[in-house]
C-alpha cells in the first residue's frame, strides 16, 4: 500500500514539475536547461547566482517563476555602493500616531528574490543577504522575522565591468546553491521573442498554475527519489577531486558534497524520473560546485586564455579522470508498484 502511495506521490510531483517547467517556457524561450537549473535550486532551498550579461532576461525569468505560482511575491533589489542593508531587510518607523515602532518588511520578504548586480552593493549590505540566504530569516532590532516559503535568491553579476565592484567574499559565494548564466537565445527563439511583444509582454497574460503546495510537493518528493549509493560515493569522490587538482588553492568544501547530492535527485524529479542516473551528476557537478572553488593564479591565466568555458570543460575532464564514473556495481532501482 505504501508503495502504491508512493507512486502516486511520484507522479503528482512529476506533474507539478511539468506544469511549472512548461508555463515558465511560455515567458522565457528556448533556455529549458537553464531553467531546470533554476527550479532545482528552488526544489532544493537553495539559491542561483547568475553571471551573465544584462538583457538576458534574468528579471523576467524570475517574475516568471513567482507568476507560476499562485500566490508567490516577487521582489527586485537594484544594488548601488549606497544601498543599505535596511534597504534589503526593512526597519522599524515610528508611528506618531500610535506611539510605537512599525516595522516595514523590506523586498528580501518576498517568495522570489532578484538581486540585481550584487557585486556593486557595499559587503555590509552583502552580508545582510547571508542571515536570509542560509537560514530563511532575518534579524532585526533583536527581533527574529521568518521568511516567506518556498524563498528563492536570484543573484546577478555583470561578468564585463569589473569597475566600482566588490566581488563576493568565498564564503558568501558558498552560500549559492548554483552558479549558471541565461546566455543569448537563438536567432529562431530570438525573433519569437521579439514577435511576441509587439503588442504586450507576455508576462501580463502569465497565470498560475501551481500553488504554494504544490512547491512544497516537489520538496518532498526528491526525498524519495532514488540515488544508487555508488553514485552517492562518486558524488563525493568528485567534490574531494577538486581539492586534489593541481590547478586548485582551495578546492569545495563539504557543502559542495551536500548541494551536488542533493541537486542530481531534484534534476532528476524535474526530468520525469524517480532515480538519479551517473549523467545528471556529471550535468551538475560545474554549475553546483564551480563557484565554490579558489583556483591558483596560473589557472586563472589560462582559463582568461582559452575563455572560462573551455577551462571549466577542461577542469570536469580531470576530475572525472580522478574521481571515474561508476559502473556495472550500480544497483537497479526497484520498479514502484502501479
Amino acid at each position: 500500500m505504501s508503495t502504491s502511495s508512493e507512486s502516486r506521490g511520484d507522479t503528482a510531483a512529476a506533474e507539478v514539475a511539468a506544469r511549472l517547467l512548461a508555463n515558465i517556457e511560455t515567458v522565457v524561450r528556448g533556455k529549458t536547461e537553464e531553467i531546470k537549473l533554476v527550479m532545482t535550486a528552488l526544489v532544493c532551498g537553495g539559491h542561483v547566482l547568475l553571471e551573465d550579461v544584462p538583457g538576458t532576461a534574468k528579471t523576467v525569468l524570475a517574475r516568471a517563476i513567482a507568476g507560476s505560482v499562485d500566490g508567490a511575491t516577487n521582489a527586485r533589489i537594484q544594488c548601488t555602493p549606497d544601498l543599505q542593508p535596511t534597504d534589503v531587510t526593512g526597519l522599524s518607523v515610528f508611528d506618531q500616531k500610535e506611539r510605537d515602532f512599525e516595522f516595514r518588511a523590506g523586498p528580501v520578504f518576498a517568495n522570489v528574490v532578484l538581486v540585481d548586480e550584487i557585486n556593486r552593493a557595499m559587503p555590509k549590505t552583502q552580508s545582510a543577504l547571508l542571515e536570509a540566504m542560509a537560514e530563511t530569516q532575518v534579524t532585526i532590532d533583536g527581533v527574529t522575522r521568518p521568511l516567506p516559503d518556498p524563498f528563492l535568491v536570484l543573484a546577478t553579476e555583470n561578468p564585463i565591468e569589473q569597475e566600482g565592484t566588490f566581488p563576493l567574499p568565498e564564503a558568501q559565494l558558498d552560500r549559492f546553491f548554483m552558479r549558471t548564466a541565461l546566455g543569448y537565445p537563438s536567432e529562431e527563439d530570438e525573433l519569437h521573442i521579439v514577435e511576441a511583444q509587439l503588442r504586450a509582454h507576455p508576462l501580463a497574460t502569465l497565470r498560475p498554475v501551481v500553488d504554494l503546495d504544490g512547491v512544497r510537493t516537489l520538496r518532498h518528493a526528491v526525498e524519495d527519489v532514488y540515488l544508487d549509493p555508488a553514485i552517492r560515493r562518486w558524488t563525493i569522490q568528485l567534490v574531494r577531486a577538486t581539492r586534489e587538482f593541481d590547478g586548485v588553492a582551495i578546492g569545495a568544501s563539504v557543502r559542495g558534497s551536500l548541494a551536488l547530492e542533493r541537486a542530481v535527485r531534484a534534476w532528476a524529479l524535474l526530468d520525469g524520473r524517480d532515480f538519479v542516473t551517473p549523467v545528471d551528476v556529471e550535468r551538475l557537478f560545474l554549475p553546483v560546485t564551480m563557484h565554490r572553488i579558489v583556483f591558483t593564479p596560473s589557472f586563472v591565466a589560462t582559463a582568461r586564455e582559452i575563455g572560462w568555458d573551455a577551462a571549466a570543460s577542461r577542469f570536469r575532464e580531470q576530475c572525472l579522470a580522478l574521481a571515474p564514473r561508476p559502473g556495472t556495481e550500480l544497483e537497479e532501482p526497484v520498479a514502484l508498484a502501479g
